[in-house]
Formats: structure tokens, sequence, C-alpha cells
């Protein structure tokens, strides 16, 4: 039955995620003989769509955008026969119309060109019932090969003089004056988006996040590898496994020796080659993109629930007898190098119900950084960690003697594993709220969940608290009774966050303080723009220099930065007094009015959400495309100092910020 667990669980774990995604509108999209492009709804009941031409203010009407037409022409607009519901609604202070059956739309259109015809779009529409609402989209495309055998071209029509090739329709450029670059500014002299990459080099840099990151990713894998150790699974199989190769050597220690480093680089060698895949297949800029992407975001939640169930003791993740078997099978089939290789793949595949949870944790936080190492140098840090005690007990032998034993106390280390992996797990829902404005989880609402699971994680280590797989604890250790003091002092450090206290040793993980409704600090720094347009032309107004901040809601760092640099009074009064502080968050995932087409490194790709622009300006503009980034900016969007990343030192940054001043006050004079 255990070598079926692995594959309830995916399928369990994949339902928990698709369920958050849950469509209640299915569209079938088809190109009629009649010349109209049809597009039939199909509602679930109990649900409902509402109309095309609902008024400002009430709830999203069903919108049809049309981003691509070639070689055909739209006639007229959407239109449809359905049968529309109206009812007043006092929440929305006005009548508001449905459709509740399933309707049909149909737009007309006329082919210039079948064999060069496409078009492109996007059904945008919220979908309610009784209860809950849900705004949805659902993308379309056509070309020739849609088209009925019956549709003809229009009879002598100037092809290359009517062919629509729309990337953006005239009124959303309003948004965005130019493609390449983006021309936005009122002062039609002033170009904003003009790349100043050159200008900016000639500075020099004050500062990267890549070691940063590197660092920071290896020991959270070195950290993982040693709570690994203290598992069931791993722990036991120390002594077991060295004895073995001092056995399998009595003429020779040096031969056991040798053996048993062999053993632990194996180790180190099969999970850096699964960082390494990892990074080939996904690739850096997807992993960038997965630590902000909401399904990811709520996928790694939900695995890190799942996981904390696991070693709660609920249920085992296993994966299934027969690879193991397969890999003893291997180990005893060969000889030398290559035996004991088997034999630490084996100990991987046999540890993977306790190693496999901190495995993921590690690997999400991976993707997180964007770094194209990220996941090999994580993995790495996990290995070594976890091989070391091989290598270190075959040189000394004695001291397997002095290890304490296997029992109940490694079913606490799950335990306590499992609260700390469901307090992470909020970090991530976190980001997929922020990038997404759902406003589930504010800062105080997660504080809340942060006190209360360190706050059981102190009673459990008192032994106030008993799972069923947990022994009777009769007297608490000195190690528990310290831990429990250190888990429930932190309980209580969390405790001022609800009132805005500004928590700095965990506003990396928690949410920003402008999510809280109710707060007595008054020491955040908050911008006074997040456009860069708009606050580029309030600048040049009023003769102040710019402080552009590149960040993300899923960036680390960047709360980091906030939380110990920002909040210094001395940094506080330059950016607030002396800077017009503009934040662009390049995950934003707030829809823009309608898709843009960029064309970057010989390739076309679409715009669709502010966090999208926000990017493609700091790769345009400053090629550059990691958060925190800092540069300063003179009124005509020329850097006025380096730019500058994540560095922690307060000093530097006064100097940075007063080195920006100083060249703007003298571009002023000249």
């Amino acid at each position: 039955m255990r070598k079926y667990i692995l594959i309830v669980f995916i399928l369990v774990f994949t339902h928990l995620c698709y369920a958050q995604f849950e469509h209640h509108v299915k569209w079938n999209c088809h190109i009629s003989e009649s010349n109209e492009i049809v597009f039939q709804a199909t509602i679930d009941n109990g649900w409902h769509l509402y109309d095309m031409n609902m008024p400002e203010g009430g709830p999203l009407p069903t919108v049809f955008k049309f981003e691509t037409v070639e070689y055909a022409r739209l006639e007229d607009k959407v239109t449809s026969k359905a049968k529309i519901a109206s009812k007043y609604e006092d929440l929305f202070d006005m009548e508001v119309r449905w459709y509740d059956e399933n309707p049909v739309f149909t737009q007309k259109i006329s082919i210039l060109d079948r064999k060069k015809f496409k078009i492109e779009g996007v059904i945008d529409y919220m979908i309610c019932n009784d209860k809950q609402c849900m705004p949805d989209s659902e993308e379309f495309g056509f070309s020739a090969k849609d088209l009925p055998a019956a549709i003809k071209d229009v009879d002598k029509e100037p092809v290359n003089e009517v062919v629509e090739k729309v990337a953006v329709s005239k009124d959303s450029l309003k948004d965005f004056k130019d493609l390449e670059p983006f021309n936005f500014s009122k002062s039609d002299s002033i170009d904003y988006w003009k790349p100043v990459i050159n200008e900016l080099a000639a500075f020099g840099k004050a500062g990267s996040t890549n070691n940063h990151s590197w660092i920071y990713i290896f020991f959270a894998g070195f950290i993982g590898g040693l709570l690994a150790l203290l598992t069931p699974c791993v722990w036991p199989v120390i002594p077991m496994t060295v004895s073995f190769f001092l056995k399998r050597s009595k003429s020779s220690r040096k031969k056991a020796v040798t053996d048993a480093i062999v053993y632990g680089l194996s180790i180190i060698v099969i999970y850096l080659v699964l960082g390494l895949l990892i990074t080939a297949i996904f690739g850096a800029s997807a992993l960038n993109g997965l630590s902000t992407s909401a399904v990811f975001n709520l996928l790694f939640f939900a695995l890190l629930v799942i996981f904390a169930i696991s070693f709660f003791g609920a249920f085992e993740l296993a994966l299934p007898d027969s690879w193991t078997n397969e890999m003893d099978r291997k180990a005893e089939m060969t000889t030398g190098l290559v035996s004991i290789f088997f034999m630490a793949f084996t100990l991987v595949l046999v540890s993977f119900s306790c190693t496999g949870p901190i495995i993921g944790t590690l690997l999400v936080e991976a993707a997180g950084t964007g770094n194209m190492a990220g996941p090999a140098v994580g993995m790495f840090g996990f290995a070594l960690s976890l091989a070391l005690p091989f290598a270190l007990f075959a040189l000394f032998p004695a001291w397997l003697q002095n290890i304490p034993k296997s029992g109940g106390w490694l079913n606490s280390v799950k335990v306590v594993l499992g609260f700390l992996e469901l307090a992470l797990s909020l970090k991530f829902l976190s980001v997929a709220d922020l990038a997404y404005g759902w406003e589930i989880l504010d800062r105080e609402v997660f504080l809340v969940l942060w006190i209360i699971i360190f706050a059981l994680l102190g009673f459990y280590l008192l032994g106030k608290l008993r799972l069923p797989h947990d022994d009777e604890l009769k007297t608490v250790s000195v190690p528990r009774l310290f831990l429990a003091i250190l888990s429930l002092s932190f309980s209580i450090y969390l405790v001022p966050g609800l009132w805005g206290a500004p928590l700095k040793s965990v506003s990396a993980f928690s949410p920003p303080l402008y999510t809280q409704d109710f707060s007595l600090y008054s020491g955040e720094v908050r911008p006074k723009f997040h456009d860069y347009e708009e606050g580029m032309e309030y600048a040049r107004r009023n003769g102040k220099p710019v402080m552009i901040d590149f960040s993300g809601y899923g960036c680390v760092n960047c709360r980091e930065m906030e939380a110990a640099v920002w909040s210094d009074p001395r940094v506080k009064n330059i950016i607030e007094n002396e800077y017009v502080l503009i934040s662009l968050h390049v995950d934003d995932k707030t829809a823009l009015k309608e898709p843009v087409i960029i064309t970057e490194a010989g390739k076309q790709r679409k715009l669709r959400t502010a966090g999208d622009r926000w990017s493609y300006l700091q790769r345009l503009k400053f090629g550059a495309n990691a958060q925190p980034f800092y540069v300063l900016l003179d009124n005509d969007g020329l850097p006025a100092a380096p730019w500058r990343a994540y560095n922690k030192n307060i000093d530097e940054y006064i100097r940075y910020l007063q080195q920006g001043l100083v060249e703007y006050k003298r571009r002023k004079a000249e």
C-alpha cells in the first residue's frame, strides 16, 4: 500500500492546486459560414455572466478584446440576442444586468486574404453566483485553417492598404505613446524611456544582488541538510552505513575511510545533478517568473501545507518500494565505486519521505532568487551538510559510540519541521495575494497566523500538545525547554506587529506595512508614485531628482532593504524630502487596458500587465533585470549616480543618496 502513497499525494496535490482556478464558464469559439465569429458560453448552474454594457461602478462587464487583426476587418461590434435578466443591487446602487442562460455572441468580419488571415484576442468577464464573484478571461485565436470553405475574400479590396496589424488601438495609446521606447511624457521634448545603459555604466556600480542570493541559498541548503540529518529517515542510517564501510575493509582502515568519503561525495553529486537539471529545464528567467506567478505560489503553498500535514503524522510520503529495491539490486550486482554510488542513490530514495519536504522548500526559495545557479548552489549546500557526517564518522569511528540513539525525539524533530513548513507556506500565499491584489492575507492576518503557529509549537515542545504518533513526555529536556522558550518568545515578539511595529527580523517574510488596516507606526517610507511617467512629470514640474525603486512583491531582499535601511530616520528624511520616490513592482499583475506588442532581442512578445511594463522599462532603459534595483535620475531621465542593489550598509546608502543630490544640483546650476 505504501508504494502508492506518492501517487495519491500527487493526485490530491494537483486537485488542491487547480481547484483554486476552477472555471464556471466554458467557451466554444468558431467562425461560421456567414462570416461571423461565434462565441458560445456554457455557464454552470447557479452562476451568471454580466451584460456587455454595464455602467461604471458596477460589476465587470463581458468584454471582447481583439488584440491582433490581420488581413481581415471587424464589421461593427460584438452583439448578442441572448435573454438578459436585471435586478436592482444595493451593493452597487444600480440596476445590474446578466445572462442567466447560455448566451451566444457574434462578431461580423470581412476576410481580406484568407491565406494570411489571423485574429487573436481575449474575453474578459466576471462570473458570479449568490455567494461569490470571480473575474476570469478566455483567450481566442483564429487562422486560415479555421475558416469554412464557403467564406470568400472581399472582392477588389486593396489588401496592402487595408490590412490591420493591430498591436495597440489608438485609445490605448493614452497609456503607451510609442512602443520602442514608450514616450508618455507631457513634455514632448523629453523621452523618459530613452536607454541610458552607457551613461549608467560610466558611473560604475554601487552594489550587486547576485552574491547575496548565492550565499543565502547556499546556507539555506546547508541548514536544510542539517535538519534532514535529524529526521527518522536519515539519522539511524549514519551509524549503520559507516559501520558497514569499516567492517567491509577490516584489513585496511584507509580503504574503509576512502569508501565512506566516496559515499559522501556520491550524495553530493546526486543532489547537485538534480539542481542542475532543474536549472536546465526551467532557466533563470522562468525561475524568476515562478517566484510571483499565482499558480506556482499557490502550488508551493499547497505543497508546503501537505508536507507539514505529513510531518504531523497524518500520512507518510514515500517513493514506490520498487525504486529502492532496484537500487539495492544494482548495488549488490556491482562492485567498487559503482556499488558505492548505487548505495548513495538508495539512501536518497529511502530518505525521500523526510528530505522531500525540505528539498521542496529549498527549491522554492531558489526559484524566488531568479538566479541561474540558484537550485544548484542550494542543492550543493544541502548535500554537503547531509554527506559530512558519513565522512567525519568514517575518519573518527570512535564518535559513533557517543551519538544519541534513535527514538521518539526524532519524531518530535519531524513535528517541529512541520510547524516551520506551515509558517513558511504563508509567505508564498502572501506573494500571490500581493501580486494580484486579492487582499485576503493582509499583514495583521499573516501575523496572527504566525503567532498561533509558533505559540502551538512552544506548547508542543513543553508537552502540552500531543499528536497521535508522539510518545508520552514525562519530563522536558533542557534543549526542548530552550526551544520552547525561543518559540514562545518569538510568538510574543510578533504581537506588537498587530499595531504596526516594523518587526525588522521578519520583514522579508511578512506582507508590507501598507497592507495593514491599523498602524501606529510612522517610520515607513511610502513611494509618492507607482507610475513612472507620472512621477517623472511631477519631479520635473517641482524641480526634484527622482529615485526609481524597481521592486517586487515576492522580493525578499526588497523587503529587507525597506525595513533595515529606508526606515533609518536619516535615510527616510532624504528620500521623502529631497527625492521623488517611484516604486515599480515588476510582478504587479494588474492588467493593462490593452496588451502591447514589443520587439526584444529579435522576438515579439506581449506586455499584458503593469509588471510586464516595468520589467521591460528596467531592461530597456537600464539594461538590468534583478531586484531590488535603485537608480537616481535627473529631470531628463538621465542617471545622476551609479545604480545600487542589495546592501544594508546605511552609511553607504546615505552617501549614495547625497552623491545623487550633488550631481543633480550641479547639472541644474549649469
